[in-house]
C-alpha cells in the first residue's frame, strides 16, 4: 500500500520534564533542553509521553508544555503530545486542549489497567481520533499497559483517515513487518535498542529516551539509512549501545536520563515525580560504570560529567494545585 506522508519528524525525542529540587516544572529547564534536542538534530519532540511523567503530571502542565514546545521549536521541531488517559472521555478533552494549544500531532498510548477488550481498544482509538484533526500515532507497548494491540486491532485502525502511524516498544519484528506489507500506516521505533533493527525493515523513524542525551548519532543513523548507508548507520548504532544500556536496564529510562542529563549539567535537577525515585547508589554505580565503556559518540562529552547521587535520592511531590491524579 501507498505509504502515507509523515508529519511528525524522523528523530522524535521522548522528552524528560525537568523539574526543580521540589517538584515543580522547571519551565526555563525545559525550554532549553527542548532547545538543546533540536540543535542536536531532533525534528520532534513528544511532550507528556511515559519519560515526560504523563502519569505525575497535572492536565495544565501537559497543554503548557505543548505551547512552551511550540514557542521553542519555531518551526524546527514538531511537537507531539503524548500520554492520553485510559478514560476515554478524558483523553478526548487532553487531545482537544492539546490541538487548542498547538500541537502538531498526537501519540495515543493503549488504555492501561482497565485491560480492556481488542475491541474496547479500537474504540478508544477510534474516539480520540475522530475528537481532533491532528494526526495519530498509535503507542503499542503491553509492558506497562497489560495489554497488546493485536494485529487485526491495528489493521482496522489504520483505516480511520487520522491514524497515521505507530510507535512499537512491543519487539515483535514479525508484526511490524506485517504491518507495513498490508497498511500504509508509519512505524516508529519505540525502542532504543532496536532502533537500527526497525528502522532496517522499514521503519521511518523513532521515539527515543536515549536521544534525550545524545540526539545526534540517532540523527546519524537516520540520515545513513535515508542514503543506504547501513554500514556508518550500523557504527553509529555500536556506538550508542552502552550508552543505552546505561539508560534503560538499571533503573526506569526518565530515571536515569535525568541523572546523566543533571550529571553533564544539562538540567538543574535529577528530580522525578513520586512514586519514581531517583537511582540507589548500587543503580547509579551500574550506570556509571556502562557511561565508561562509552567510545566517541557525536554530541556528548562524557569528560563533563559530574554525577551528584545526593541530588537524585528520593522523588518530590508536586506542589500545583489542581491535579487530575
Amino acid at each position: 500500500m501507498t505509504a502515507k506522508e509523515n508529519p511528525f519528524g524522523q528523530v522524535l525525542v521522548a522528552l524528560v520534564t525537568p523539574f526543580t529540587p521540589d517538584g515543580e516544572v522547571d519551565w526555563p529547564g525545559v525550554e532549553k533542553h527542548m532547545d538543546d534536542v533540536i540543535n542536536q538534530g531532533a525534528d520532534g519532540i513528544v511532550v507528556t509521553g511515559t519519560t515526560g511523567e504523563t502519569s505525575t503530571l497535572t492536565d495544565p502542565e501537559k497543554v503548557k508544555l505543548v505551547e512552551v514546545g511550540k514557542s521553542v521549536a519555531a518551526g524546527r521541531a514538531k511537537i507531539i503530545t503524548g500520554g492520553g488517559s485510559n478514560e476515554t472521555a478524558h483523553a478526548m478533552k487532553l487531545y482537544r486542549d492539546s490541538e487548542k494549544a498547538g500541537a502538531d500531532g498526537v501519540m495515543i498510548v493503549t488504555p492501561y489497567y482497565n485491560k480492556p477488550t481488542q475491541s474496547g481498544i479500537l474504540t478508544h482509538f477510534r474516539l480520540i481520533a475522530d475528537a481532533t484533526d491532528l494526526p495519530v500515532i498509535l503507542y503499542d507497548i503491553p509492558g506497562r499497559t497489560g495489554v497488546p494491540i493485536a494485529f487485526e486491532t491495528i489493521v482496522r485502525a489504520a483505516k480511520h483517515p487520522n491514524i497515521v502511524a505507530i510507535k512499537d516498544a512491543k519487539g515483535d519484528f514479525g508484526q511490524v513487518s506485517r504491518v507495513l506489507n498490508e497498511t500504509s500506516l508509519l512505524y516508529f521505533s519505540g525502542d532504543d535498542a532496536n532502533v537500527l533493527p526497525h528502522l532496517s525493515i522499514g521503519a521511518v523513524g523513532l521515539v527515543g529516551v536515549t536521544a534525550n542525551v545524545a540526539a545526534t548519532p540517532y540523527r546519524q543513523i537516520v540520515d545513513c539509512i535515508n542514503a543506504g548507508n547501513i554500514v556508518e548507520a550500523t557504527a553509529a548504532h555500536k556506538a550508542l549501545e552502552p550508552l543505552v544500556r546505561a539508560l534503560m536496564t538499571h533503573v526506569p529510562g526518565t530515571v536515569a536520563a535525568k541523572y546523566v542529563l543533571h550529571g553533564l549539567g544539562r538540567i538543574s535537577s535529577p528530580r522525578v515525580r513520586l512514586p519514581l525515585v531517583g537511582p540507589e547508589d548500587f543503580e547509579a554505580a551500574q550506570i556509571e560504570d556502562d557511561l565508561d565503556r562509552i567510545g566517541l559518540i557525536p554530541g556528548l562529552d562524557l569528560s563533563n560529567f559530574r554525577p551528584d547521587r545526593n541530588a537524585a535520592a528520593g522523588g518530590a511531590l508536586p506542589k500545583v494545585a489542581g491535579t487530575t491524579r
